[in-house]
């Protein structure tokens, strides 16, 4: 049997603990500014990893990442948010999830964080 302790956390739950607790996070996860472009209605690097399709345009803005992972599917959230504290302010008034907003392999289909869980990607 597999257990994920945390796995029903929300990403709120998660500030407040790495807030409580003092815990260092890359500076990633804080608002900066980043060459980005729009795809697919999210906010992705520019990167040779991930070339403009016709249409797109670079363009700079101040942005933050709600979570890391697979730079070609990550995208980043227009945020000013420079501290932990004002992370979780803007976590707390979100209306779009993490994984909603920011995660384009999630978009691939509804259970996709279940089936990674299954495959012991956790």
């Amino acid at each position: 049997m597999r257990i994920f302790p945390i796995s029903n956390w929300t990403e709120l739950d998660i500030w407040d603990y790495i807030g409580r607790e003092g815990i260092e996070i890359p500076s990633i996860y804080y608002s900066h500014q980043r060459r980005v472009f729009q795809r697919d209605g999210m906010l992705l690097s520019e990167s040779e990893h991930n070339p403009l399709r016709a249409g797109e345009s670079v363009e700079e803005r101040t942005v933050r990442f709600r979570t890391v992972g697979d730079l070609t599917l990550t995208g980043c959230v227009e945020s000013t948010a420079s501290t932990i504290e004002e992370i979780i302010e803007e976590v707390a008034i979100a209306r779009v999830t993490e994984r909603g907003a920011t995660r384009g392999d999630d978009r691939f289909s509804e259970a996709a964080m279940e089936d990674r869980k299954k495959e012991g990607y956790f």
